[in-house]
């Protein structure tokens, strides 16, 4: 390859070029903790259901209750219809099964709104 004199680059194979760094590595945050294998992890145990029972009521109007079931219940309109006409012919509708705390949530919420709803466990099997 001929010399050219405008040409002041270096070969890189000679001593007076600049080196790159060498890439940093990851340090160890601390040697001094043992490894060990992570325990297998369960996956959650669904929560025992429970019902929620629509009890009949004369003092509000269907309309109410209805209201209030959709108002109150991931149920739609038609839905809250058909429970609350099954507890005015039969004396009780189960609304939903949901788990205790919800159900205990939903009954105070119903009481509060004077409509009465009692909970129990659902049957497992």
């Amino acid at each position: 390859m001929p010399d050219h004199p405008a040409d002041n680059t270096q070969d890189a194979s000679t001593p007076d070029a600049p080196q790159p760094a060498p890439p940093e590595r990851d340090k160890p945050t601390s040697t001094a903790t043992a490894t060990r294998p992570s325990p297998t992890k369960k996956p959650p145990k669904m929560l025992p259901p429970w019902k929620v029972l629509l009890h009949n009521d004369d003092v509000n109007t269907p309309l109410d209750v209805v209201e209030t079931i959709v108002m109150l219940t991931p149920l739609k309109q038609q839905e809250a219809i058909n429970k609350m006409s099954e507890a005015h012919r039969t004396g009780v509708s189960l609304l939903l099964v949901t788990h205790k705390e919800r159900a205990e949530l939903y009954k105070d919420q119903f009481a509060s709104r004077n409509l009465t709803v009692t909970i129990e466990p659902a049957e497992q099997g």
